[in-house]
């Protein structure tokens, strides 16, 4: 039964899914299929931790209680690789991990303990390394241009660039990798028999050029070395975000499909991986017919997608998949977590350290300074000369040759043109529209488009409706036209991303747990209500979606955000911690002195110390150096400004040189331990016991307090976390280690033993009843989690506060083994010991 607050929204059968559109499957799945997961484990593949080093793991991890091994990509990527997201050769198992033996005697260890894996799978892109011949297909194309049979593989604008002389209408690849201008850098070029050298880099010389003068020769390839800076503005082949040396792979091209899967796929078949994450499915041309086709090769396995859901965006209904990685369910955990009265007033206390002025107004009142600066930091990215000029300027073209080939578009100039893609990528609401040619566009894209499109005054002229018709797919068929749909929607992806979660939120600092993967800093906090309602809507529509607090992306993990939602509970005395520390600190916030740096680095550098602490200097440098860059303010990574970024360093340093100032930092962190004890250990209960298919960060079954990658990709001490596994029978009082691994492998058991049922809110009664969040899973599991645990301690405790255990058999707490009768207990008993429970009875 669906839930009243949200309507039903049919999705993919079980079945495979026919390609034909007029033939996609309607039905709600109701069945389970095979090997979905109970819980899964995200392993981070990497030279520090090979598949040898996850076999050994498996005893422990089945121990622990997950079903599934979830794998970093497993393919061959640039020598090195910390992440695997840099595939050089789709035709093997990484060598760096052990190759394909390594993985089969991974899968067979699995099997033998009852695991199952699942795979991180790269469809959207391929590494540019160095040396070039690395990426075989990227060679033979710079080797042989436009007419090699591997130039379908890249997304690659051959018109952007004139050919070779003997070939100027062919095209060529602007290859942005040198440090100079050509000219500074021509004497650093040499000709090696059959290839050009520059530093790590060897590029394929085209046949029959090899012995031609340096300038003539360099005129004659298929490719045009240029200066890395050029990239902005002149690059014509598609990235991953603005990432150069990753270049777009069109995997829609059903060849390039089977050349890029084959071995995954054939992996699959022969039972050694039996499920998938996809990565970025909004950089693909076409995501929902990607998914088809890999439903349609593996039958259905499980697959979840990277599909970042903006707001109250819904995963599309129609794309035959599992749910997402999880990044809506860490919103929902984190902000039933996060008092949202506080945090408005953090926000307020933040604007007042920064300007000196006392705090006034609303500061969670519309136009809120987040949603500003996601907006600016979009309209960032696409000026003439920012990250993604290049991006703009293929639509560009696009929207030219339209208006050239039809009277009815012609004169749209092209300083219009890109002034009107500018409005409507700043304004889009969403990560981006979903077009298909030969289909309407989904009623929401439009939807999304047109706010788009009316964001600013609303006043329009008409370039900005004939790109947005374009974008919409309104102006007919057509090769161009429907490049220009599928590109718009691509690029608006790139800036979304971009613009909002690697600008934005490195801008607006206010409360820094509210700063991640599909975050809302502008709508601090979830009410319960809507906690309740998100949990229908999932059981109701992807019942088998993944959930996730940490990954190898969130900016600061889960038990880091949980020290920092506590700041949102006492906002008025964190801003006055936060000035001393600045005071204590030396010169202050602007001030004169070697390590001064401006109000804002400095209110960043208190979140992050609180949310790491203890902290290394070396780690805390490496992360506020990359906020600063990310932010684009006072540096960033391709415009590095050295004295500030000096400052900035010279300010960590001076902190953990201060030895007035350590002490106090570490009180503080000690004064707020009991309150995120609560957070953390209620986080966690939630994310195992809500629907969906809970997936667990490496090390994040023990407190982890680590920041943005790499921090949070280093490799954890499984051996480790094994031993302290058999001494985690019972939760040991002021032990949160204890606390948390037990807790942990008591809910992952309890979901191998027996199925989560239906999600059931509970509602306690009393004076503190907004400080409980309970629910039931089925008749016979409940759980209940302290909420706002400051706010709870101020006010007096529970009072008196009761919650009603549903009728029937006693029940037991799994986490303390104390047994309770079925009617009204008080909380403050239920809670005693911890500050959640997982209640649970034997089936009828």
């Amino acid at each position: 039964m669906t839930h009243a607050a949200e309507p039903s929204q049919p999705r993919p059968a079980a079945s495979v899914p026919s390609l034909d559109p007029s033939r996609r499957p309607t039905t709600v799945r109701t069945a389970v299929p095979a090997h979905v997961p109970s819980a899964s484990y995200r392993l981070q593949l990497q030279p520090g931790f090979t598949l040898r080093d996850a076999t050994a793991a498996v005893p422990y991890l089945a121990a622990l209680g997950v079903s599934h091994l979830h794998l970093s990509p497993l393919l061959e990527p640039v020598p090195g690789s910390a992440h695997g997201y840099d595939t050089v050769d789709h035709g093997r198992i990484a060598e760096q991990l052990g190759g394909e033996p390594a993985l089969r005697a991974l899968a067979a260890e699995a099997h033998r303990h009852g695991l199952r894996l699942i795979a991180d799978v790269v469809p959207n892109h391929m590494a540019v390394p160095a040396p070039e011949h690395l990426n075989r297909p990227l060679w033979q194309v710079l080797r042989d241009g436009p007419d090699s049979p591997y130039a379908r593989w890249f997304d690659i604008d051959w018109q952007a660039l004139p050919g070779p002389p003997d070939a100027p209408g062919h095209g060529r690849v602007l290859l942005p990798l040198l440090g100079d201008r050509l000219g500074a850098v021509l004497d650093q070029l040499a000709v090696d028999g059959d290839t050009l050298r520059y530093h790590d880099h060897v590029l394929p010389l085209r046949p029959g050029t090899e012995h031609l003068p340096l300038p003539e020769l360099l005129a004659r390839q298929w490719y045009r070395p240029a200066w890395w800076r050029l990239a902005r503005t002149e690059l014509n082949y598609r990235r991953f975000f603005t990432v150069n040396e990753l270049i777009a792979v069109r995997v829609e091209d059903p060849e390039v499909f089977e050349a890029t899967h084959g071995v995954l796929l054939r992996l699959h078949r022969e039972g050694v991986l039996h499920g998938f994450r996809i990565d970025h499915p909004d950089g693909l041309a076409d995501p929902r017919g990607y998914l088809e086709r890999l439903a349609e090769a593996t039958g259905g396995t499980y697959t979840v997608v990277e599909k970042i859901l903006t707001g109250e965006e819904r995963l599309p209904a129609d794309w035959p998949c599992d749910g997402t990685t999880g990044y809506d369910a860490l919103r929902r955990i984190d902000g039933v977590l996060t008092d949202h009265a506080g945090a408005c007033r953090l926000a307020g206390a933040y604007e007042a350290f920064l300007t000196g002025a006392p705090p006034g107004g609303e500061p969670c009142a519309d136009p809120h300074p987040a949603l500003a600066a996601a907006r600016r930091g979009r309209a960032d990215m696409t000026g003439p000369e920012d990250e993604l000029a290049a991006e703009i300027e293929r639509l560009v073209r696009l929207a030219v040759r339209l208006g050239a080939a039809d009277p009815a578009y012609a004169d749209h100039p092209p300083w219009r043109l890109r002034a009107a893609l500018r409005r409507l990528l700043t304004g889009y609401p969403a990560y981006r529209p979903y077009p298909r040619p030969g289909e309407p566009l989904p009623e929401v894209s439009s939807r999304q488009l047109r706010e788009a499109l009316a964001a600013d005054d609303g006043t329009t002229d008409a370039t900005d409706r004939f790109v947005a018709a374009l974008a919409a797919g309104d102006l007919g068929r057509g090769p161009e036209q429907d490049e220009f749909a599928v590109r718009f929607a691509q690029t608006a992806a790139a800036v979304a991303a971009k613009g909002v979660e690697d600008t934005a939120f490195y801008r607006w600092n206010a409360l820094l747990s509210l700063n991640e993967v599909g975050g809302e800093p502008a709508r601090p906090g979830v009410r319960t209500e809507d906690f309740h309602a998100w949990c229908h809507y999932v059981e109701r529509h992807w019942p088998h979606t993944m959930t996730v607090l940490s990954t190898h992306d969130t900016k600061r993990s889960a038990d880091a955000r949980a020290r920092l939602a506590v700041l949102a509970e006492q906002p008025e005395s964190w801003a006055a911690e936060a000035a001393a520390w600045s005071t204590a600190a030396g010169a202050g916030p602007g001030g004169p002195g070697p390590t001064a740096v401006d109000p804002d680095s400095d209110w960043l550098l208190w979140q992050t110390l609180v949310a790491a602490w203890p902290a290394t200097p070396e780690r805390l440098v490496a992360a506020v150096l990359k906020a600063a860059r990310e932010a684009k303010v006072h540096t960033s990574w391709t415009t590095q400004s050295v004295r500030f970024e000096r400052a900035l360093a010279d300010r960590v340093h001076a902190v953990f040189g201060n030895p007035g100032l350590l002490p106090r930092i570490e009180g503080y962190v000690a004064s707020i331990a009991p309150y995120a004890r609560s957070n953390t250990l209620a986080a966690a209960l939630l994310h195992l016991t809500v629907p969906g298919v809970p997936d667990l960060y490496q090390g994040s079954e023990e407190p982890l307090y680590t920041l943005v990658d790499p921090d949070n990709r280093r490799a954890v001490d499984l051996g480790a976390l094994a031993v302290r596994l058999t001494d985690s029978a019972m939760a040991r009082p002021g032990d949160l280690a204890r606390e948390k691994l037990h807790l942990t492998t008591t809910a992952l058991h309890l979901r191998r033993t027996r199925p989560l049922g239906a999600h059931r809110p509970l509602t306690a009664v009393g004076p503190a009843a907004d400080h409980l969040l309970a629910f039931g899973r089925g008749p016979n599991v409940l759980t209940a989690v302290t909420r706002l645990p400051y706010g709870l301690a101020r006010g007096g405790g529970w009072r008196g506060t009761e919650l009603h255990l549903p009728d029937g058999d006693a029940w037991t707490d799994a986490l303390t083994l104390r047994r309770f009768a079925s009617g009204p207990v008080l909380v403050k008993d239920l809670l005693a010991d911890l500050p959640v429970a997982l209640l649970t009875r034997d089936p009828a």
